[in-house]
């Protein structure tokens, strides 16, 4: 007797969520996690485990010229150096927010996202409307959704991740931070700001 496996694939993002909540449903109904664990998993994946990793690559950085030269020529490579990559990592672009140039990062098409160095994507960067607005008017999107005011003489170069390539940024180190560690530089990177909506923490 030959045995199949058919493998279903996801035709929308919609599918996939969908899926998604199956899964927590399946989950919480036998046992194995409660509402808040599993609210508790996504929280630390967003926020804490990912963002950490890139954080640390943005200020090895700051403080090595050669890596962040190695960084911008080859972002997987560069962090592969670190021990970070793997799935949705695997072609990574790293842009670079100088005095005259800002860099933000969106997925027009649904949420591709380089998960090894920011984590699990925030909703927002999932929604319809920021992958709309960014790209149409990204320095309004950016003042009246985020609260970033850039100069209207700095330059928004809108980046768009796809399946094959994921875009992130660089962002400048803040001001002040010269005699700073690189875990106390670390402290100082947001996800927002490897995403281009938001700012390193001041010193």
């Amino acid at each position: 007797m030959t045995r199949v496996n058919l493998v279903y694939t996801p035709r929308s993002e919609e599918e996939i969520a969908a899926r998604v909540k199956a899964i927590e449903a399946i989950l919480i109904e036998g046992g194995l996690m409660s509402e808040a664990g599993v609210d508790r998993f996504a929280a630390v994946y967003e926020n804490e485990v990912g963002p950490r990793l890139g954080a640390s690559v943005v200020a090895r950085a700051w403080t090595d010229p050669e890596f962040k030269a190695r960084l911008l020529a080859d972002a997987s490579a560069a962090c592969h150096e670190l021990g970070i990559g793997g799935l949705q990592g695997e072609h990574m672009i790293v842009v670079e927010n100088t005095d005259t140039i800002h860099n933000v990062v969106v997925c027009s098409l649904c949420s591709c996202y380089p998960w090894p160095v920011l984590g699990l994507p925030p909703n927002w960067f999932k929604s319809m409307p920021y992958r709309a607005r960014i790209i149409r008017e990204p320095r309004l999107c950016l003042k009246e959704d985020f609260r970033l005011d850039i100069p209207q003489e700095t330059e928004i170069r809108v980046w768009d991740s796809n399946s094959e390539i994921r875009y992130w940024v660089l962002p400048q180190r803040p001001a002040g931070t010269d005699g700073m560690g690189a875990d106390e530089l670390a402290a100082l990177v947001t996800r927002d700001s490897m995403i281009g909506t938001g700012f390193p923490r001041a010193a």
